[in-house]
């Protein structure tokens, strides 16, 4: 019920919603995202409920199905965009139909499991009560999630505003003809992010469970391996995105589409992924280290830690840098977010180590 009335809000909003994110950066921009968001707005209950569905489902044992489930929405997503924007030339609204139609495919099987599968939990109505006393134990958990994820989001406005803003005053960019070329780069950059941030956060929450067990089990050394082994996989993982982005951004850009625009966009798209990502490593292990963290009954920490990255380095040197760098200032306000933060994350690592070499840890929410 409540993603229904989210959803009611997105609509009336929605042009609100679209120049907070920075979406008017000319008619035609504007446009073709109003139109998406339109057409997507009526999927995002599918969407929520089977995303909300996935840990249940994971951790009642069937995480096979879940991976099954999500990439067969994908799948049809995939299959369904060309058909849709080419064949049918239905444009925008072709690209939010297609979204849709695999969220209610992923959305139906995740019904269909609870339902009728479950394992551990019956869902029968004498079930769906609430229980104060699990609910002070579990919320804080929930609400840490939420404080990370919408910190994300006022980190993500931040730059696109500030992309708009500086991007206008730029001698090239600011020229009508051009104008569109920053926020569309950053946009390729940021889905590039996305997919190696992805690929971490798939790592790290696989091995919440292990950790959670082995922890409650008293078996504190091998947390410590689990961690050491994690932090060295999700820095390979940062390594390799990193060579990825300094010796191919180019051909990154192109897999998005952006191949055959002019000089300008080319030169920014290599200038873009260079210097926003830089220390995409630094990335990848403050992300992890937040992840497991949390795994560990650590939640109002591991908050702290992504909301210091997010809002007081992330959104807050998005504003500051470019007041004396002009766009540039945009661009590097990543890898300074990211740079700050690791030093504080390798603190806080370096405290957890300490506890788990004495034992002295617990899965209290702290």
């Amino acid at each position: 019920m409540n993603i229904i009335i989210c959803a009611i809000i997105y609509y009336i909003f929605r042009e609100e919603l679209l120049t907070f994110f920075g979406g008017r950066i000319n008619n035609e921009t504007f446009n073709f995202a109003l139109e998406y968001f339109t057409y997507i707005i009526p999927g995002i209950p599918f969407y929520v409920f089977g995303q909300a569905m996935n840990p249940i489902i994971s951790a009642d044992g069937s995480p096979k199905y879940v991976m099954f489930s999500t990439l067969m929405g994908a799948s049809i997503n995939i299959v369904l965009d060309p058909l849709f924007i080419l064949g049918f030339h239905w444009g925008m609204m072709g690209a939010a139909l297609a979204t849709i139609l695999g969220q209610i495919f992923t959305a139906f099987m995740s019904l269909r499991y609870i339902s009728g599968k479950m394992k551990a939990v019956n869902f029968s109505r004498s079930n769906l009560h609430y229980n104060p006393k699990l609910m002070k134990r579990y919320l804080p958990l929930g609400m840490c999630s939420f404080l990370s994820q919408i910190s994300i989001v006022i980190s993500v406005a931040s730059v696109n505003m500030m992309i708009k803003k500086y991007g206008a005053l730029d001698p090239i960019f600011g020229q009508p003809e051009f104008s569109q070329i920053p926020m569309a780069v950053i946009g390729i950059v940021m889905k590039f992010f996305q997919i190696v941030i992805s690929i971490v956060v798939g790592l790290s929450a696989s091995c919440t469970p292990i950790t959670g067990f082995n922890i409650g089990a008293g078996h504190f050394g091998r947390v410590k391996n689990l961690f050491t082994k994690l932090l060295i996989s999700e820095t390979i993982i940062g390594v390799v995105a990193f060579l990825i982005i300094e010796i191919f951004p180019a051909n990154i850009a192109a897999l998005f589409g952006a191949s055959g625009e002019s000089v300008y966009y080319a030169e920014f798209t290599v200038k873009c992924f260079r210097t926003y990502l830089c220390l995409i490593i630094f990335a990848c292990i403050n992300k992890a280290a937040f992840i497991f963290i949390q795994g560990m009954g650590k939640a109002w920490t591991s908050a702290g830690l992504s909301m210091i990255r997010e809002i007081i380095f992330g959104a807050g040197l998005t504003i500051i840098m470019p007041i004396f760098m002009g766009l540039d200032g945009v661009l590097w306000s990543m890898p300074a977010s990211d740079g700050l933060t690791f030093i504080i994350s390798a603190v806080v690592i370096a405290k957890i180590y300490r506890q788990l070499n004495d034992k002295k840890l617990s899965l209290s929410i702290s």
